[in-house]
Parts: C-alpha cells; structure tokens; sequence
C-alpha cells in the first residue's frame, strides 16, 4: 500500500509499504477513505524528530471503510467508520472515567506518556499511522465509531481529532451562554474552537496574524484580531477591562514570537538522536508567546485552556501571574469519545452548526502529501486544512 513516511526534519514521502494484518482478536482493518493533516503532525515534520524513526507511517485523522474484521472487534465488514486518533480499551479504571487518552491498558510506560496514539511517535508508541491506504485499528471493539452513509467524509472526518479536541477545549475554559472566549491561533483546532464557543453562546474573539485565518473565523461570527502588541488591550476594553472570562492557546510549542525557544527548535533538530531526546526531555525548548499572551489575557479568576501541544519539560512559566491572578489551567490530549454525544448530532445536523462544510482548504491525492506537508507548514495557497485521499 502507499504511506505517507517520516524521512526526516521537514521531509516526508509517500512509499511502498506492506499492508497491516489482523494481530488481535479485536483488531480492525479498514481501507482509509480520507486522513488529514494536523497541526500536530508539524510537530514531528519539524520539533519531534528525535522521537521519530525513519520509515515512520504519519497520521492521526482517519476515517475509512472496515475491510477486514476480528472476531471480538464488534465490527463487520463494510461498516464505515471514524478513528479516534488516541487508543483506547475501553474498560480501564482511566477509561472508565471517561479520560480514554490516560487509558491504562495502553499507556506508553517506557516514555512515561499516555495512551498510545495513531502515527506519533516513539513518545506514544510508535504506532503506524494513518495516512495511508490501510489501517491496522486496535481496541476496534471500542475505539472506532460507525457512521451513516448519507453524508460526505469530509462532514464526518473530523470526529477523529478536530472537533472532540476543540470542544474540550471550550469545555475546560469553562465558558457559555453570555461569556467571552478569546481563541490564540486560528488553525483547524482554533478555527473550530471558536465556531464551538459562538454555538454554546459566548462571544469569542480570534486572534492569528494569517489574513485568510481570520477571514474564515470572520465567516462564522467571531471578532478577529491580528497579533499586534495592543490586541490583547484591545480586548481587555471590549470586556470591561477584565479580559474573557476564557482563553483558548490553540497554538501549542511552535508560536510565532519567541527567538530563543525557536533556536531551541533548530539545535534539536541539529543535534543526534539522542542528545536532542536528551534535550526535549530537560531544557525549556516550548515556544511559550501564546501561552503568555493568554495568561495575561485572561481575566482575574478565569481559566486558560491548552489544546496546543506542548513538549519541553523545563519550560518556564510566570508562576507569580497565574497565582495572582487565580488563574485555572486546564490541558491535555482529547478523550474523544468522552465528547461524541455531544457533537456526532451536530455534525449530522442538517443545518451543519459547526460548519465543517467550511474548514477544508485542500483536498488532494496523497502523492501530493510532501507538498501539502510544506504548504501548510509555511501557511501558503491559504492552507488552513488539508485532507489526502488515500485512493486517488
């Protein structure tokens, strides 16, 4: 099958590979009908490289038709299907409390991480991934969720990562009816963030300094700004002075505006495998500009909410603000199917409230992935989202 493969910093491409077989009982192999690019896969194309083998399968946001089904997978052939992009039993005691991307049963012990997750990395597993023709799902008897056949891929794909993790995100901002949210970053993750804040009922604000960003959250209501050095005084005024009562980083490790961190980035990179694991694992590597920008942002007594990655383990942070401010912080990765009542009814609502028909920029085959890889990595063409169809 083809798959597209981790090469290198800023290099990958589309291969040869075998195709996955059935391991367990209740293994899943299903044909992928459209995978996307995340943010998060930037990560590895350019910071996680010490993480990554080469030959590595990327990809996390798949959906597809089951083509091959074990006998305890609760799965048949022909079901189509959504794949969180975390693995998850289903029945463990993290599992049972519904924070399936903690799940015990598939936990990453030797790197101290999570839940195993789809094409991430020795970090989470080092699980092939999902941009690719074939996909081995484990725990299918859980993880995946069937689908109707009446809707397009690109209205259900993103119940793989996009949506659940950006309803988390509102979610842990704690905010709704009558609130502020300001969303940090205007990617995929923050474009629906935003859409999901204007659902729920608060007035939200975006800010991204990419003019095509701000012009699609602009499409669905959100009041947009651009990073300049008085954007966030600007919305303290809007707010009373206080500031949203919310604050969402969608921008993780890699935000615009912290030189030193940046050359962190680039001596990882540089570095042997080891030293730069050595690196990430005890020096302050994150680009911290956006989670600054939202503690000082949020309001006395609100809540900070990170759906971008972080992962330096010696960041700094300005511990005197968050206390004296009372600042709440909530993270983590997205336990997806803890989420999927609340939005697999709007996705299929025929009003689409979410606008998923409005957040994909390019679809293309995934012999083109290089490119896309490089485009939305350098924000060109006006990429916001690409999705790769597997059988172009």
């Amino acid at each position: 099958m083809k798959a597209v493969t981790w090469q290198g910093k800023r290099k990958v491409s589309v291969d040869s590979v075998p195709d996955p077989v059935l391991q367990e009982d209740n293994d899943a192999i299903i044909e992928v009908t459209s995978t996307a690019i995340c943010g998060s896969d930037l990560h590895l194309y350019e910071v996680l490289g010490p993480f990554m083998d080469e030959g590595d399968i990327i990809g996390h946001e798949p959906m597809g038709r089951v083509v091959e089904a074990g006998p305890a997978s609760n799965l048949s052939v022909g079901d189509r299907v959504v794949v969180p992009f975390a693995i998850a039993c289903g029945s463990c005691w993290m599992c049972d409390r519904s924070l399936y991307s903690q799940c015990e049963t598939t936990q990453v012990r030797d790197q101290d991480s999570g839940a195993r997750l789809f094409g991430y990395s020795r970090l989470y597993g080092s699980v092939p991934g999902a941009q690719a023709q074939y996909l081995r799902v484990p725990h299918a008897n859980f993880g995946p969720v069937k689908i109707g056949e009446e809707l397009p891929d690109h209205r259900y794909l993103f119940l793989s990562d996009v949506i659940p993790t950006a309803w988390q995100a509102v979610q842990y901002a704690g905010v709704g009816r009558g609130d502020t949210l300001a969303i940090i970053g205007l990617g995929p993750i923050g474009q629906m963030a935003a859409r999901i804040g204007r659902h729920l009922g608060a007035r939200v604000f975006g800010i991204d300094p990419v003019p095509e960003r701000r012009a699609m959250a602009a499409r669905h209501g959100v009041e947009v700004f651009d990073t300049t050095g008085d954007t966030n005084d600007h919305i303290r005024e809007l707010t009373q002075g206080r500031g949203p009562d919310g604050v969402v980083d969608a921008v993780g490790m890699e935000a615009h505006g912290s030189p030193i961190a940046k050359a962190a980035h680039t001596a990882v990179g540089m570095l042997p495998d080891a030293a730069g694991r050595a690196l990430m694992e005890h020096a302050g590597v994150d680009r911290l500009a956006a989670l600054y920008s939202s503690i000082d942002l949020v309001r006395r007594g609100g809540t900070v909410s990170l759906s971008g990655v972080y992962g330096g383990q010696a960041s700094p942070l300005p511990m005197l603000t968050l206390f004296d401010k009372q600042i709440q912080l909530r993270m983590g990765q997205a336990n997806v199917k803890a989420w999927m009542d609340d939005v697999l009814p709007l996705v299929e609502d025929p009003d689409d409230p979410l606008g998923t028909e409005d957040l994909v920029t390019h679809r293309l085959p995934i012999d083109q992935a290089p490119e896309a890889y490089e485009m939305f990595q350098k924000k060109t063409d006006g990429c916001i989202k690409v999705v790769l169809d597997p059988h172009a």
